[in-house]
């Protein structure tokens, strides 16, 4: 075996039924908590003072696990900048009866380091030990330039689409209103939903979110959604033990096979809830396909914004 880099990571997590959605694999939920936790060990191990989650760009589930079975988490700091850092982090499944491992997700984490106080920190450069290793440190530049430069356009985009009042209509009669997959929920973080620095945890919020943007797809496929991948997963504020986190999922547009779930949450405080002030702390947007018995691919109808 060659070297491991010292700030890696590695979680173990058998898969039990607790973890298992309606079609006996594990959920995505319980994956992105775990992800989520073992990104931020290999933080703080890099860092020496705390880290929270930035943002979770460009996850993808390849594999399924089911009940039974053994996951590891290998989650490794790729390079830090001055205050941030990029975590990749690799899900793997093994067969206890047969041995054979398989990739299940790969993703990649920004952590920012919170120095406790006034203090400020500029993190040191990451060990580079193998080859991997440098290609990981050069690709993640990479990584974080194509990541700043795609929230530039997509803000762009967006304000000209406001600007414009040009808005996409679909002219087949059989399209599906997307008002009928609006999905909205509200969760109370509790205790045992924060993180060791009191704020909600990062993985928490997202298995949140794919619950609401599995129910919102499955009101086109009419059967349970797969997720296949999140993108721009952002955290744009805190939220903490004690607030209302009202969760809003609607389908975006269907691509024959798969479809696009947006995801937007609002947190308020006692004093916000009463005034309706929400502060918005996250959005991501999910991509799911289906199955039926058979393991073929649903086709989802077109829908009309």
């Amino acid at each position: 075996a060659g070297q491991r880099s010292p700030m890696a990571v590695c979680m173990c997590q058998p898969v039990l039924p607790a973890h298992a959605g309606p079609r006996g694999e594990l959920g995505a939920g319980p994956l992105l908590r775990w992800m989520d936790a073992a990104a931020c060990l290999a933080a703080e191990k890099h860092a020496g003072v705390s880290c929270v989650t930035a943002s979770m760009d460009d996850i993808r589930f390849e594999e399924a696990a089911r009940v039974g079975q053994i996951i590891s988490i290998r989650t490794k700091v790729n390079r830090a900048f001055k205050t941030s850092m990029e975590v990749g982090i690799k899900v793997t499944v093994q067969d206890v009866l047969t041995n054979a491992e398989k990739v299940v997700s790969v993703a990649y984490a920004t952590y920012v380091a919170k120095p406790v106080g006034a203090g400020k920190v500029e993190l040191k450069p990451v060990q580079l030990l193998s080859a991997e290793d440098h290609l990981e440190h050069t690709l993640a530049i990479e990584r974080r330039r194509i990541r700043l430069g795609y929230i530039q356009v997509f803000q762009k985009l967006m304000q000209e689409s406001n600007k414009e009042g040009d808005f996409y209509t679909c002219e087949e009669k059989d399209a599906v209103s997307t008002e009928h997959t609006h999905v909205q929920s509200t969760e109370l973080v509790l205790p045992p939903h924060a993180n060791h620095h009191g704020n909600t945890f990062g993985g928490q919020i997202m298995a949140w979110m794919q619950t609401v943007a599995s129910i919102s797809a499955s009101r086109l496929c009419r059967s349970h959604p797969i997720l296949k991948s999140v993108n721009m997963f952002k955290f744009w504020g805190p939220s903490f033990v004690g607030d209302r986190l009202v969760f809003n999922a609607i389908v975006n547009n269907t691509f024959h096979n798969s479809v696009e779930v947006g995801v937007r949450v609002e947190a308020y405080n006692c004093e916000e809830w009463i005034k309706d002030q929400p502060r918005h702390i996250n959005s991501a947007f999910l991509t799911f396909n289906a199955v039926n018995d058979k393991g073929e691919l649903l086709t989802f109808p077109r829908v009309k914004p």
